[in-house]
């Protein structure tokens, strides 16, 4: 089975699924909480699909003609649900179902190839019309996701279509809030790319429903490894600093999601979103403060928190093996421990010589954080590839083991990965 007939193998149980959430509202009572069925909003899906399309668009995926398209197929459903009533609540909890909202949305991008992507290569017959997907039964939608997955256990001979067949069927389970047999699935396909990292934050995502939605424990872990692959994926990004505000570290979440907004296209929804977290945090901050009761300084205080600073140059010998948009990785890992980055900085070799600074501000888990360790090792990679983990030809620099009040570390990149 190749990777096109996975797609068209599940053509018509993706069809529904754009549309399930609109049927389930409709037949099941109205919630007056809204919180638990914001990621079912039929208007709010169809919206996310909208965007989706205009990136598509934008990124060539789409042309013109197919764009308009599937935009008039939408906008149809879009006024066909424009009186349901929303009350999506402004908490923590409606921003953890947005994001999973969000998985619905690569789904949707699946339906409109496989129908008008490619026109030449494959005609739909007409029961796999997007148009006719209201058709289709919650009883055949079933019996569509068991024959996938039983296709998907037997597993198709070829890597690249197993990974996306697993990934296919955990976000069709995810949509369907079928958390458990979604989070195998993503188990089989992050098995396949271990470091994909929007495959770590989706599964930290339905792990998180799994949990009542608490990011502690293993989301937390794979929210890390996401960001360590990755330091700018904004899913994993958004969701790190939600775990950070359940936690009540109010910092450590405005860090996250001034990040994420930071990071984000200007202007879309994501960023604004991200406005609307960092504007709570600073009040849910503002509030904690007001109740502490008063601490006496103690002799941590005296000597300040974990902090490193210094400049990172490129050996001479070695500028004419790297590129101006080369990235930069400047980190700290504890001398003895693990070896994940207790903080991180991503540059490019165009900004070389680069004057940084690491603190705990920096961490990628409350857990692994500079002042958890007393020695540190600090280094810098220039990686060709962007990418987080050491590869051969990478060139890199460290520095013996040091303490973490050190200022003025001068850090030299002079050796070739091997």
């Amino acid at each position: 089975m190749t990777m096109f007939s996975i797609g068209v193998a599940g053509l018509v149980l993706l069809a529904w699924l754009m549309v399930w959430p609109a049927w389930r509202l409709k037949a099941a009572p109205a919630d007056s909480r809204g919180g638990n069925d914001v990621n079912l909003a039929p208007v709010a899906i169809l919206g996310e699909q909208l965007a989706a399309l205009d990136r598509d668009l934008e990124a060539g995926v789409l042309d013109v003609q197919q764009h308009e398209l599937a935009k008039r197929e939408i906008q149809h459903r879009l006024l066909d649900e424009s009186g349901t009533n929303l009350n999506p609540p402004a908490t923590v909890g409606s921003r953890k179902a947005v994001l999973s909202v969000g998985m619905a949305v690569p789904v949707f991008a699946l339906v409109v190839y496989g129908v008008i992507g490619n026109p030449g290569g494959f005609a739909p017959p007409p029961a796999f019309a997007v148009s006719n997907a209201s058709e289709v039964t919650p009883e055949a939608v079933e019996a569509m996701l068991v024959k996938l997955a039983q296709r998907m256990e037997t597993g198709t001979g070829n890597r690249a279509s197993d990974l996306q067949g697993w990934t296919m069927l955990a976000r069709s389970y995810a949509v369907l809030q079928r958390f458990a047999e979604s989070d195998r699935a993503y188990a089989h396909a992050i098995a396949l790319a271990p470091e994909e990292p929007q495959l770590l934050a989706d599964r930290a995502d339905v792990l998180a429903m799994l949990q009542g939605q608490s990011l502690a424990g293993e989301p937390d872990r794979l929210i890390a490894k996401a960001l360590q692959i990755d330091p700018r994926h904004l899913k994993a990004l958004a969701l790190a600093g939600s775990s950070a505000y359940q936690r009540k570290d109010f910092a450590a979440a405005r860090r996250y999601w001034q990040q994420a907004r930071d990071s984000a296209p200007p202007g879309g929804e994501f960023a604004a979103g991200m406005g609307r977290s960092l504007v709570e945090v600073a009040g849910a901050a503002g509030t904690a403060a007001s109740q502490a009761p008063p601490t006496a300084t103690n002799q941590a205080d005296n000597v300040g928190p974990a902090r490193i600073t210094g400049r990172v140059s490129l050996a001479p010998a070695l500028v004419a093996s790297a590129q101006p948009t080369d990235t930069v990785f400047i980190f700290a890992r504890a001398a003895e421990g693990p070896r994940m980055p207790l903080a991180i900085l991503k540059r490019t070799v165009a900004e070389l010589p680069i004057a940084f600074t690491l603190d705990d501000n920096m961490a990628m888990s409350p857990e692994m954080k500079l002042s958890k360790f007393p020695r540190v090792i600090v280094g810098a990679r220039v990686s060709r590839s962007g990418n987080a983990t050491p590869q051969p030809g990478d060139l890199h620099g460290e520095s013996p083991p040091t303490g973490t009040h050190e200022k003025a570390l001068e850090l030299v990149i002079d050796t070739v990965q091997r």
